[in-house]
């Protein structure tokens, strides 16, 4: 069975609707989710999460309120919790406070696009080991086999593969890249291989994930909560109809 990851951004429709999602998403069928920590400038990703950001920030969402929420949702809401963001807010916070909050509040592990390969080995590796955080790398069709394989041997938990280099949620992203698919599929990886960025709706999801373990939905999710008041009934749906 294909894992199905997805994606939502901290902090809205509403701010304190951030635990009623996490459980709709494990309640509807979905393996794991990934929950965005909202920053005023998230340049990988397209309009719908940039608008997503900017209403949480609006609503007053932060790390700290973040923290607060997931720590009521510990017990209850079980399937992985990664969440991902930008560096700066992080690095605010003070990147060790950071980890160990996550630790204490259930989350599995963290993915942050703009930290460094680099920096991850020199200076932030040992401390997410300390709390037992799984970090994630991402990948595009441009990356070379050989760097694939080192951000593969750095990661744990799964490797991100972002199907087109594209931001987030972008139409004309090409999903079904065979022939990455197939190089990604060709490497005998460590981590089981996610692909994100595009994927709409369940054909999307069993297209990219033939040769992949597993799928990251966000933006189309993102959208159903920023566009129907009733989105508890219709992102269940929506979560269910990919799954299912």
């Amino acid at each position: 069975m294909k894992k199905l990851n997805i994606y939502f951004t901290a902090g809205v429709p509403k701010l304190e609707d951030t635990g009623k999602i996490a459980k709709l998403i494990q309640d509807s069928g979905a393996d794991m989710m990934e929950i965005g920590i909202p920053y005023s400038d998230p340049v990988a990703d397209g309009p719908v999460i940039q608008d997503a950001h900017s209403l949480a920030l609006k609503n007053g969402m932060s790390i700290k309120k973040l923290f607060e929420q997931l720590a009521e949702v510990k017990d209850s809401v079980t399937i992985p919790k990664v969440l991902m963001g930008y560096l700066n807010p992080v690095l605010q916070f003070g990147f060790e406070n950071f980890c160990q909050r996550c630790a204490e509040v259930g989350v599995s592990g963290l993915i942050i696009p703009d930290l460094p390969p680099i920096a991850f080995e020199n200076q932030y590796g040992e401390i997410l080991k300390k709390y037992n955080l799984n970090f994630t790398f991402l990948v595009t069709p441009e990356t070379s086999e050989e760097r694939i394989q080192y951000l593969d041997s750095l990661s744990s938990g799964f490797l991100y593969a972002v199907s087109s280099s594209s931001t987030t949620g972008n139409a004309n992203a090409v999903l079904k890249n065979e022939d990455y698919l197939n190089r990604l599929a060709s490497l005998n990886l460590t981590n089981p291989v996610f692909i994100g960025f595009g994927i709409k709706d369940k054909s999307d999801f069993e297209n990219v994930t033939e040769k992949a373990q597993g799928g990251i939905i966000g933006t189309a999710f993102v959208k159903v909560l920023l566009e129907n008041d009733d989105w508890e009934t219709k992102g269940k749906a929506f979560i269910e109809g990919v799954k299912y």
